[in-house]
């Protein structure tokens, strides 16, 4: 574990993160540490998957081709409903609602101020165990059942089966071919189920490793420090810290709970209507009172101390867990586009073999009796159903998939569920949070302004430091008393906190916890003065924290040696220019005196807000008021009320967020590969533009449109190609005027609210974009989980990282690679279906053609057709998985889910049709002039069913034509290996996408997979107990080098039609390229 302070906890709390308030509701208690001024800060807390996760942990199986693991809630409630039942049953039990904080202390040994200690700590995690809830059943027996009839082990086992049949008993004589045959068809069932357990224990390693890669931390207070801990070493008793964003790592007793508080229960309830947090018991039900915390809610406003009261199995949902532990199933999009392949190929397929049986039953049987029999008829259906489908397109598939995650995982791009990756593929508009996505996250003041000047920080720190001399002594004291008060509020008005540890360093390096902008203030104050002193000197009573849709913060502060009073309690407000503005009355002016704000001084404080903002710096306004401590029970709302009017202006400070160094690339290349990249951001308009700008997400500052240019009607015509909006104007927009927004290549969205962030994420997709979505606060999160690709960053709060479908653990450049590799897997997918069915499929299905219909003997063996579909063949097809992307792969636009197919028309032409139609035609020149030079010329077959002419030796047409099957198979497999160099590319040419010696472009597995496909074809060939089992036989030398000639040849031919794609796009050539 890491400490994070050393320093003592006390009882009022400074460095609330932005949503924080200070903790106000407590139960008496008689132990605590007395003190004035503390820390109450944290960095992170439960993340999204971690170890223990129990709204995950309760369904979730992987599985090789079902991986999810992001929540589906109205899935799981049904389930949820009935164990509940069962549960609170035992839940009924249990009273840690009922009793008071001291009773609570007393029962778990603990004191609230100092924490566990760590004999209390190595003794509770012997008794108790790890914070994690046991793995629900494995559902062995129905992993077991997928594995072997998944996929097409139905078909394969079922085939087997039915050759078995045909060799006994219907067999006269049983022919040993088809014993090899239906023993081979079951090997490969049993291999192919042996592959699927692999993969889904690989896969499920895969995602394990994924969830372990996020954040899992929370922070406890033990041995009276805060400490940062995994959160499966929680242990009953431990102090919790909570703030907003926080999902709950156990089940917590509320002992401290601000104004503002809530939770969201919907995980466990359903319902989603926030729950007030409070530290008295609510309801005499276990489950319904507000004082417990569930395990794995959250916080999603407010801050709260709670001590843990059950770990894993003994948490409400690890006893639920126990009740409910059915796996997640369904199908991700791309496996849906491949059934549907593989569905349409099983009804051709289907149809094929019905017409064989037809043709057999209603014309062989009687015309030619001796040519099919029955076990021969049944092996002819069989080879042409297990040859036509490739087998191996499924295992390619989720080997894909899995292969690209681990990649993106490499490069710390978290994808939860290999859906995920399909869906990145298709992003084509990218709306980006500002602050810590397309910035660094590390504000400073750069600028201020008070008594009617601006200052330089460096300025302010002259003056505070300056020696009272005859000539400048009242500007100075004036002067000096203004910055004060603007340091005062600096300091006080703000949730951040110097981390001791790092204290003695300069204040630029030292640690911060808070929000960006309270370190910027709180590192600016500090630089005037002491903030230590500042805060020994005042009391904090009564905090309305900084949210989005307020964008202020209110403190109630009184001096910290005196009874609050009317007359010395002082009302300090930070926030945004624009809504603090039309409050202030009076401002603190160059005398230091508050006197009324005239309309010359707001357009002067105006134009430095614009002028600041233009520049994208971020404006804080500074303001102060006497007040009086709220006295009704509504006290936020009561404090609201006082801080709307009659405010003292002090200043304003100016905060840059320097911009990420790789921002402008990163917009640059997603604009390049036509994803559209739109600036939603709550910053000021002129700021949110200024950034905008620098970035380029806006290319051109003079074509720029505002409301004005969208009529009602939508008929607006504009030149223009960038817009910039403020949230306050997406509220009047009707369909028209979206219709026409969405069409803008450039956007910024400022000054906008949860609310109108997941507006704009439901407008653009309600237009057919799918959207991809960045943020990291808790606000973010409606809009994170709606948006077709959620993208946190790891940085970022609990909710939101939950939110998301994938997280970047580094930096926003990861979209980059993360697009790419989504856009990679599609095309992966199509090069190894393109690769699969030439040989696969349509050269396998002409033998059987021709000798059902044409008598011709059949020239490629049943037994050699599996061989190539499950062993030559998908090897290959798996190399085809590790391609990497094409050089123009991020030069094209995002492919349309609802329009573009995995499998089209033209990659079945280019399949069928082009590659297809060249091997097949080889293979059967090659089979026929091996007869041909043997004395059996085509002739003497065609049309013949067995009956040659007499002077043809039927045993000698047979063993001549188990030679030529021979020939056909290695035509096919040889040729099949420069079909797997030719199909690496789609536009590219070899030379520009070599398989060797260029780190960008290598593949070097296709070597070893064409090295497989060759000891295959020996086993199977050259063999003399194989070759007399299967009938294969051993084939002339020529035979080799006439197809790898060919195989040549169809690369060269393909990299013509590349060339020709690639230097006439508009040809007939370049629009069927597949």
């Amino acid at each position: 574990m890491d400490e994070e302070n050393k320093q003592p906890v006390h009882r009022i709390r400074f460095g609330d993160e932005e949503d924080g308030h200070v903790l106000h509701e407590r139960a008496p208690q008689h132990h605590r540490r007395q003190s004035s001024v503390g820390s109450l800060s944290i960095r992170s807390s439960v993340g999204a998957a971690r170890t223990f996760q129990p709204e995950t942990a309760l369904p979730i199986t992987y599985r090789t081709l079902s991986i999810e693991v992001d929540e589906d809630l109205h899935k799981r409630q049904e389930g949820l409903g009935r164990a509940k039942e069962k549960a609170a049953v035992d839940l009924a039990a249990l009273d840690w609602h009922t009793l008071t904080v001291d009773e609570l202390c007393r029962r778990l040994s603990v004191d609230i101020a100092c924490g566990l200690s760590e004999d209390q700590i190595k003794h509770r995690t012997g008794e108790y165990g790890q914070n994690k809830m046991t793995s629900p059943p494995s559902g062995l027996f129905g992993k077991i059942t997928g594995y072997f009839f998944g996929g097409f082990g139905g078909i394969l086992v079922v085939a087997g089966i039915l050759v078995f049949i045909a060799w006994k008993p219907l067999g006269s004589p049983p022919a040993v071919a088809n014993l090899a045959l239906a023993c081979v068809l079951i090997a490969v069932w049993i291999v192919q189920a042996a592959f699927n357990a692999w993969q889904d224990w690989s896969t499920s390693q895969l995602m394990a490793s994924i969830a372990l890669g996020l954040p899992d931390q929370c922070i406890v207070i033990r041995n009276e420090s805060h400490t940062r801990v995994s959160a499966v070493n929680l242990v009953p008793g431990d102090v919790i810290v909570i703030k907003h964003g926080n999902k709950l790592p156990a089940d917590v007793r509320l002992v401290e709970v601000s104004s503002d508080a809530m939770f969201d229960r919907s995980i466990l309830t359903g319902e989603s209507e926030p729950v007030v947090a409070s530290v008295q018991s609510t309801e005499e039900n276990y489950l319904e009172t507000n004082n417990i915390g569930p395990q794995g809610t959250y916080c999603i406003s407010g801050s709260c101390l709670g001590v843990c009261v059950a770990t894993g199995d003994n948490t409400i949902f690890g006893r639920i867990a126990k009740l409910t532990s059915d796996p997640k199933t369904g199908m991700t999009p791309l496996q849906k586009e491949i059934l549907r392949f593989v569905s349409i190929i099983s009804v051709f397929i289907t149809c094929v073999v019905i017409l064989i049986i037809v043709l057999w039953a209603a014309w062989l049987k009687k015309a030619h009796p001796e040519w099919i029999n029955v076990p021969l008829l049944i092996v002819s259906c069989v080879s042409a159903a297990v040859a036509f489908i490739p087998e191996g397109l499924p295992i390619a598939l989720t080997t894909s998939l899995t292969i690209t995650a681990n990649m993106m995982r490499k490069n710390k791009i978290l994808c939860k569920s290999l859906k995920t990756v399909e869906t990145l593929g298709s992003v084509s508009v990218i709306c980006s949070d500002k602050t810590g996505t397309l910035t660094k996250n590390t504000m400073v003041v750069t600028d201020t302004y008070a008594a009617g000047e601006e200052f330089t920080p460096e300025a302010a720190r002259n003056l505070m430091a300056a020696s009272n001399s005859e000539n400048n002594a009242t500007y100075i004291k004036t002067r000096r008393q203004v910055m004060n008060e603007l340091r005062m509020l600096s300091g006080l008005c703000n949730s951040g906190e110097f981390d001791a540890a790092t204290m003695h360093k300069p204040i630029p390096e030292r640690t911060i916890n808070g929000d960006a902008t309270d370190k910027a203030t709180l590192a600016f104050s500090e630089t005037l003065g002491s903030v230590a002193e500042l805060r020994r000197d005042w009391k904090l009573q009564f905090e309305i924290a900084f949210n989005s849709k307020r964008k202020f913060m209110v403190r109630l502060m009184t001096p910290a040696n005196q009874n609050p009073t009317s007359n010395n309690t002082n009302l300090m407000i930070k926030g945004a220019p624009d809504v603090l503005m039309p409050w202030c009355d009076t401002l603190l002016n160059d005398n230091a005196e508050v006197v009324p704000l005239t309309d010359g001084q707001r357009l002067q404080i105006e134009r430095v807000k614009d002028s600041w903002s233009r520049q994208g710096k971020r404006v804080i306004l500074l303001a102060r008021k006497p007040t009086v401590l709220p006295s009704s029970d509504n006290r936020e709302k009561e404090v609201l009320a006082v801080a709307c009017q009659g405010l003292t202006l002090v200043g304003l400070l100016g905060i840059v967020d320097p911009l990420r160094d790789e921002i402008p690339e990163v917009v640059r290349t997603l604009r390049g590969a036509s994803i559209r990249i739109f600036m939603v951001t709550g910053d000021f308009k002129l700021t949110a533009q200024a950034i905008a700008e620098s970035c380029g997400i806006i290319s051109n500052p003079e074509l720029v449109d505002g409301i004005n240019a969208l009529d009602r009607d939508g008929t607006s015509s504009t030149t223009k190609q960038a817009i910039v909006l403020s949230g306050t104007e997406l509220i009047t927009l009707n369909e028209a005027q979206w219709d026409v927004l969405a069409k803008y290549e450039e956007i910024v969205f400022a000054r906008t609210t949860p609310e109108q962030k997941l507006r704009i994420v439901k407008e653009l997709q309600a237009r057919e974009y799918i959207v991809g979505m960045t943020g990291d606060g808790v606000n973010d999160a409606p809009s994170l989980k709606t948006a077709d690709i959620g993208i946190a960053m790891g940085s970022g709060s609990d909710i939101a990282i939950e939110a998301a479908d994938m997280v970047l653990l580094d930096s926003f450049a990861a979209i980059v690679q993360a697009v790419l590799y989504g856009r990679l897997v599609f095309f992966n997918l199509r090069k190894t279906i393109t690769y699969l069915l030439p040989a696969g499929s349509f050269s396998e299905l002409w033998p059987v053609i021709t000798n059902v219909a044409f008598g011709i003997p059949q020239i490629l063996s049943s037994f050699l057709m599996i061989i190539i579909c499950c062993f030559t063949d998908c090897a290959a097809a798996i190399t085809l998985a590790y391609e990497k992307p094409e050089a123009d792969l991020m030069l094209r636009p995002p492919r349309n889910p609802r329009k573009d197919r995995l499998v089209d028309a033209r990659l079945i032409f280019h399949a069928y049709f082009v590659i297809g139609l060249i091997q097949c035609f080889c293979s059967f020149t090659m089979a026929f002039w091996y007869m041909s030079r043997k004395g059996v010329p085509f002739t003497a077959m065609w049309l013949k069913f067995g009956k040659y002419d007499a002077q043809y030796d039927p045993a000698y047409i047979t063993e001549i034509a188990n030679t030529a099957s021979s020939i056909y198979f290695v035509t096919l497999v040889v040729m099949q290996l420069f079909n797997l160099l030719a199909t690496r590319t789609r536009r590219l040419s070899i030379f520009q996408q070599p398989p060797l010696f260029n780190k960008e472009t290598q593949n070097w597995l296709v070597f070893p997979a064409m090295v497989f496909s060759i000891v295959i074809v020996f086993i199977f060939c050259y063999i003399p107990s194989l070759q007399h089992t299967i009938d294969t036989r051993q084939i002339p030398v020529e035979h080799w080098f006439l197809p790898a000639a060919f195989g040549f040849g169809l690369l060269m031919f393909d990299e013509a039609r590349k060339y020709a794609v690639r230097t006439w796009p508009g040809s007939f050539v370049a629009r069927m390229a597949w």
